[in-house]
């Protein structure tokens, strides 16, 4: 699934290159609310749209080995977005591949996901693209590098691995089945980021859902294998992960599933939701685990399990179990013990925001060596039962290091120069909450003041936002304090955001245990 950037892990790509005309008529308000719930389900604005900017005007770079992917505008603008396209042109693209010039679009555009969307919808999808607001910001080209930047080149590709056609239903499985099966293998375009690729960025069929590799994030097994995939899951279990982004129990999304769940999942009806899990509670298990792996290949380890009780202990326990409700169990964990470890490397290094209702995480890795993590994500992949394979290659954690921005609570790998409380691009939007009382608050602030102030302040959040969720008001929070920290000295040291890391346990400590949910 992607930013998912689902888009991330094909040769490269330019959706569309393009230009097209808005209709003159009136849009159908019913036809234009169904369309833009199939852009949720289909997350297309996870890759077209930069943060902080207008809506579809065109994503950010997606890094490739082939060179940098720039997602287009696809806003209803004549001259740089799809206002001059024709429904057909339109449909062409989404079904075949093909943009409005008869050239083959790059598959970093998952068409060959989109061509089992029925015609009906991907009319209803453009009904509501031609709604949004027109920008005339210009799309970005792709820089490829030498072959991959010669578009005709794709025409081999789509002999090799595509074939154009449309979803069609099983007639021995039930209407809720055939609704799951119609998103994730259209819309949804699960497949692109759960299944491996080959040599030539294809997937291997073979292997569908799986798991795979994107952007040094592993997207995990979803098969009904009970060791690696979603066997042990029930279809309520499932669906509530996807509506929320945590499953008591099962364990928190991060990265870019989270942002799917954000942007595109947590929009979807529960029918649709249920309908989903329904659908892959039954896609039959792939397996690579080996009972007979060598015993020291598998923890836990001595080195791991010291950095485990120095820095994860107190929240995850000797036991693995974690707090319920509160912290996510790592024994018995799915997402843990994936294939991949790069999700549990991630979080080491970056840390997570509050989620549904589980605490935010600071980024212990911050601290630690590359080995130490290590050492550590080896541990608690094999510790209580767990077994997952070590980690191998020589150089992963200082790669994806550096390729990690922290949560606001935690300084993180990168730091932007100009926004030290920039958040990952992979993690959900935090809403702003500025009121100048709040403001005022945090600015005069101390570490003494802190617990004090605290009930107040929640209470002034809860006033001032009072549709936001527990997890919003908690990062919400934390982002306006580390907004009146960051240009303190202090601040860019190496322990510099223990005290928003405190005001951060605090705050959600608060909401938790004085009611405020």
């Amino acid at each position: 699934m992607d930013r998912v950037k689902s888009c991330a892990f094909a040769l490269s790509a330019v959706f569309f290159s393009l230009t097209a005309s808005a209709a003159s008529a009136a849009p159908d308000a019913a036809l234009v609310a169904r369309g833009e719930n199939l852009a949720r389900a289909g997350d297309c604005v996870a890759c077209h749209t930069t943060p902080g900017r207008a809506p579809y005007a065109g994503g950010e770079a997606i890094n490739t080995p082939f060179g940098p992917i720039y997602p287009p505008n696809i806003t209803p603008n004549k001259l740089h977005g799809i206002g001059a396209w024709s429904d057909d042109e339109f449909y062409r693209a989404m079904h075949e591949g093909i943009g409005k010039h008869g050239e083959y679009l790059y598959p970093a555009f998952p068409y060959q996901w989109f061509t089992k969307v029925s015609r009906e919808d991907v009319d209803a999808i453009r009904a509501y693209l031609q709604t949004v607001r027109p920008s005339s910001t210009p799309s970005k080209p792709t820089r490829l590098m030498f072959p991959f930047n010669i578009r005709e080149g794709i025409r081999a590709w789509n002999d090799l691995y595509f074939r154009p056609g449309a979803f069609a239903p099983d007639a021995s499985k039930s209407e809720e089945w055939n609704r799951g099966a119609y998103l994730v293998e259209g819309l949804g375009h699960c497949g692109d980021c759960h299944t491996p690729k080959g040599l030539a960025m294809q997937p291997v069929t073979s292997k569908a859902f799986s798991g795979g590799e994107i952007d040094d994030w592993y997207a995990p097994n979803i098969t009904s294998d009970k060791r690696r995939g979603i066997g042990r899951w029930t279809e309520a279990e499932l669906a509530q992960i996807l509506k929320t982004g945590a499953a008591p129990g099962k364990g928190v999304l991060v990265g870019p599933m989270a942002q799917v769940v954000h942007d595109s999942l947590s929009h979807l009806s529960d029918a649709d939701l249920h309908a989903i899990a329904v659908y892959l509670k039954t896609i039959p298990a792939i397996s690579d685990y080996k009972a007979d792996r060598p015993t020291g290949e598998i923890g836990p380890h001595a080195s791991g399990e010291s950095v485990y009780l120095e820095y994860c202990v107190s929240c995850h326990q000797i036991n693995g179990q974690g707090i319920k409700g509160a912290v996510p169990a790592l024994a018995g964990n799915d997402l843990v013990r994936a294939k991949g470890p790069e999700d549990v490397i991630r979080v080491i290094l970056g840390g997570r925001l509050a989620t549904g209702t589980y605490a935010p995480m600071p980024a212990p890795g911050a601290y630690m060596t590359d080995q130490q993590v290590a050492d550590v994500t080896d541990y608690v992949r094999n510790a209580w039962s767990n077994a997952a394979p070590v980690i191998e290659k020589t150089g992963l954690v200082g790669d994806i290091r550096g390729q990690t921005v922290s949560t606001i609570s935690g300084p993180g790998a990168i730091e932007e120069a100009n926004d030290p409380c920039k958040t990952s691009e992979d993690a959900p939007p935090v809403p702003p909450i500025d009121d100048p009382g709040i403001v005022k608050a945090l600015s005069a602030m101390t570490a003494e003041t802190m617990l004090p102030k605290l009930p107040s302040l929640v209470a002034r959040a809860r006033d001032v936002a009072p549709k936001l969720s527990q997890a919003d008001i908690v990062n919400g929070l934390t982002l306006a304090y580390c907004k009146t920290l960051a240009h303190k000295a202090s601040f860019r040291q190496p322990h510099g955001r223990d005290l928003l890391n405190r005001f951060s346990w605090l705050v959600y400590s608060e909401i938790v245990s004085n009611g405020h949910e």
